[in-house]
């Protein structure tokens, strides 16, 4: 049986790819982003919207749905935001819920940073969904132990209402290989971007879908940077061989940003994919072994999007909507067990 989706704050639609592997299909998506809705309506079935959540629910007909997925923007909870008291992008769960409950879905996840596990927020967020008849959980999870080749750590909750209590977690199906679990380990670089030759040109490449194994255009100097930063290195190891290419605010700044301007390792799972990947100054992502940061093609391999998934947009927009997914591998984890969770109606239909 297949079951229907509503898809929330959707963007490129990694948690879509990952439910749709689970037969849980979209009906909705919607998104602000109106790139991110062209990708969406690429890739899926159903009907992807872009509007404003809360213009949109003051004149949609909500449709009915078995499932809600999403995760409302994050920046009110994120360290990097510790001082923006009463942001409204707090709210945006909101009608989130309001959209959960009108759908009649049995099940919603929502998907955040993993600060929100520890936020009061989550406390309200847990009230509103109780008064709409949902009972919930909520844990944080790492992409890795689900076969993303990426580090990512979330918050996720889970919402049910007439079915049984999930299995939640979902079991891991891989371990961090020094935890000697019985377990696959993590997925590794390698595994997800070893296969891929120097990237070609610097621009978006022609094709269906559009070829994003591209590189850019550094300065000598930039190279020069590259080239000091030793395998899984970083910015203190730049400053270490060619303290005269060092920014002089790293050189002020003796302490923190371990993984600025640092090589990702081939045989361990990247770090968090964020939307300016292409940057290595913003983190660690520089190639493994070739003096470059990391191309497009490169960052949606370790989100877990395949290369025949279609996105829309310029470099910068198409970047947005990578760092900004769900890794699909961790959102089909979630869809086996919501697809769990139904069965038992579907068998009694």
């Amino acid at each position: 049986m297949t079951y229907k989706l509503i898809d929330l704050f959707a963007g490129a639609g990694g948690m879509s790819l990952g439910f749709c592997r689970e037969g849980i299909e979209p009906i909705l998506a919607l998104d602000n982003d109106a790139n991110a809705v062209a990708t969406h309506n690429l890739n899926f079935d159903g009907e992807a919207c872009c509007a404003n959540i809360e213009e949109w629910l003051e004149t949609a007909t909500v449709p009915q749905a078995d499932v809600v997925i999403g995760g409302p923007p994050c920046q009110g909870f994120s360290l990097l935001n510790k001082k923006r008291r009463g942001d409204s992008r707090r709210a945006l769960w909101e009608p989130y819920l309001e959209i959960a409950n009108r759908s009649g879905a049995r099940v919603f996840i929502m998907e955040n940073v993993a600060e929100l596990f520890r936020s009061p927020e989550l406390d309200a967020i847990r009230a509103k969904a109780s008064g709409y008849g949902f009972d919930t959980r909520a844990a944080i999870f790492n992409a890795a132990d689900y076969g993303a080749p990426q580090t990512r750590k979330r918050t996720i909750v889970v919402g049910w209402r007439s079915v049984s209590e999930p299995d939640f977690p979902p079991r891991p199906t891989h371990a961090d290989p020094n935890k000697k679990l019985n377990l696959p380990p993590w997925r590794t670089v390698r595994q997800a971007i070893g296969d891929l030759p120097a990237p070609v040109g610097t621009e978006i490449g022609l094709g269906a879908p559009l070829n994003l194994h591209f590189g850019r255009t550094p300065t000598q100097r930039s190279i020069e940077r590259y080239k000091a930063v030793p395998p899984g290195g970083n910015r203190f190891d730049l400053q270490r061989n060619a303290p005269q290419l060092t920014p002089d605010c790293w050189v002020r700044k003796k302490s923190g940003g371990t993984d600025l301007f640092g090589r990702l390792w081939w045989d361990r799972p990247s770090v968090t994919i964020r939307t300016e990947f292409f940057k290595p100054e913003k983190g660690r992502y520089l190639h493994p072994d070739q003096h470059r940061p990391i191309t497009h093609r490169e960052a949606a391999r370790l989100m877990g999007f395949p290369d025949d998934f279609h996105f829309v947009g310029n470099k910068t927009q198409i970047a947005k909507q990578i760092g900004n997914a769900v890794p699909p591998a961790l959102a089909a984890a979630l869809g086996r067990m919501v697809h769990q969770m139904l069965e038992p109606l579907a068998m009694s239909a």
